[in-house]
């Protein structure tokens, strides 16, 4: 069996719409990447469903495009590893996406908030608990939280290069370089705040809180 997830990880997941991908233009193009999503979605409510059941350890990719109705070939064209399934996350892609779009007036910092505000915004209220047991998930396995470190290191130069591109200096500017990573690592205590209340606390509200924080100075 895998490592114990918490209580929050137990509770059955609920129908949502798949908002972690970004929005599409065009009737055939929208209704395949809608099909798209909802084999997504089905996909990793079934893996999380045996996580809990079975244990991360013991659960086979087999087992979850069985239960998924697909074929590990197919389950493969949406998670490159059974990890993906719990880390893969496309909010960033998408809040990087919002902060080139932001108006050159702004700070990077400003502009930051107003990605964030602008992505989680359309995250509606009963998808947060799906998110947080992902994250409570992650956390609970030392190889998903190994991933997870990847992901940050990966995070923090998809976001040098927005912030370089923005700001038009090099990507190897060392300011560069410090700011995507203190925008990372807020991004992580935003998170554990998060995670610590159970959800209580909304965490676009505390995503903004941290940037807010870091424009700040933080001042202690």
């Amino acid at each position: 069996m895998g490592e114990p997830v918490s209580e929050a990880v137990r509770r059955p997941a609920r129908e949502n719409q798949n908002m972690s991908s970004p929005p599409h233009t065009g009737h055939n193009h929208g209704l395949r990447e809608r099909k798209k999503a909802k084999t997504r979605r089905t996909i990793q409510e079934h893996a999380m469903r045996l996580f809990v059941e079975q244990g991360y350890d013991t659960t086979t990719i087999e087992q979850i495009a069985e239960a998924a109705e697909v074929s590990p070939s197919t389950f493969f064209r949406y998670f490159p590893t059974k990890e993906d399934v719990v880390i893969q996350n496309d909010y960033e892609p998408m809040i990087t996406s919002a902060f080139l779009e932001q108006p050159a007036s702004l700070s990077p910092l400003a502009a930051l908030r107003e990605a964030v505000r602008l992505v989680y915004g359309e995250v509606p209220a009963y998808d947060e608990p799906t998110i947080l047991r992902r994250i409570q998930l992650v956390w609970s396995i030392p190889s998903l939280r190994a991933r997870q470190v990847d992901g940050q290191i990966a995070t923090i130069a998809m976001l040098r290069e927005a912030i370089a591109q923005r700001a038009g200096r090099s990507v190897d500017d060392f300011r560069v370089h410090v700011l995507a990573g203190a925008v990372v690592g807020a991004w992580v205590a935003a998170i554990e705040r998060w995670v610590e209340s159970d959800g209580q606390e909304a965490l676009a509200d505390l995503m903004d809180r941290v940037l807010t924080l870091l424009e700040e100075g933080v001042p202690l």
